[in-house]
């Protein structure tokens, strides 16, 4: 009798841990479904914002007062929304101390990528520039720069990678807007960088899943390459001033119905949700 009660004893430990388990599964699926949300709000925020939010500089500056007034304001906007989501990564750490966290990353990977494709995009408004995993891993810390988890590399290169699109859909609307040929330009060659360099590239060979978005990556700056360089083209066929193109440019994208703000795939979402 003694020996079936350890046997039960032993089982019954075995069932507590596997329920544990299971139910701590499913609350950081929950939670990578609710961050993955918050953070994609937190993208049409800063696509709408950048599209709509602002009027061209009416001094004739074209991208350079009304598109970095724009681009700041995206930014701000986009950083208050993500300071939600830390605080969702930072209530569930005590489900991911120590070797739990490579136990269950496949569960907080999804959101947590989203959320590093939101960080970036605001931060390339703000800095123009590609934000580095210090920086990533710094705003998944608390007040005193203890991380929330340690940060996969997988995952913030995947996150970047995502960027991409983001930046195809940036560089697309602002096309229609004064001095947007030159910020499609500088995106296009900022994507390329990024493709080429030794974010994606050098990286691809050692993780499965960036050697299938870069194909998206490729077929992203293709669009952007497109664009822009027909742009160029057209524009070389007329000897007008720029402020006149930049007219003829935003006739025309308008005429045809070609956005590219990135509302596709968010048309209904405000800042606060989607509308019912």
């Amino acid at each position: 009798m003694g020996s079936r009660e350890a046997i039960l004893s032993v089982f019954e430990c075995f069932r507590d841990e596997l329920d544990d388990h299971n139910d701590r599964r499913e609350r950081l699926i929950k939670h990578g479904r609710d961050v993955t949300n918050l953070s994609k709000k937190v993208i049409f925020l800063l696509h709408r914002i950048m599209v709509d939010d602002a009027p061209d500089d009416p001094a004739g500056g074209g991208e350079g007062t009304g598109d970095r007034a724009r681009a700041l304001k995206a930014a701000s906007r986009g950083r208050d929304k993500l300071r939600e989501v830390r605080a969702m990564f930072a209530n569930v750490r005590h489900e991911l101390v120590g070797d739990r966290f490579w136990r269950y990353q496949r569960q907080i990977s999804p959101g947590l990528q989203e959320y590093i494709e939101a960080l970036s995009f605001a931060h390339y408004l703000e800095t123009g520039k590609l934000i580095s995993y210090k920086e990533v891993q710094i705003s998944l810390s608390d007040d005193k720069g203890i991380p929330y988890f340690p940060l996969p590399l997988e995952d913030y290169l995947l996150g970047l990678s995502d960027l991409t699109g983001e930046l195809m859909r940036y560089a697309i609307s602002a096309i229609s807007r004064r001095g947007g040929r030159t910020k499609a330009q500088d995106v296009c060659i900022f994507v390329r960088n990024c493709r080429a360099g030794r974010y994606f590239e050098g990286w691809t060979p050692y993780f499965k899943d960036l050697r299938k978005k870069q194909n998206v990556t490729s077929q992203s700056l293709e669009k952007i390459e497109d664009a822009a360089y027909a742009i160029v083209v057209r524009s070389s066929e007329y000897d007008l001033s720029p402020d006149m193109l930049d007219d003829i440019v935003a006739r025309a994208i308008s005429f045809h119905g070609v956005s590219g703000n990135g509302r596709g795939r968010g048309r209904d979402y405000d800042e606060d949700g989607p509308d019912d």
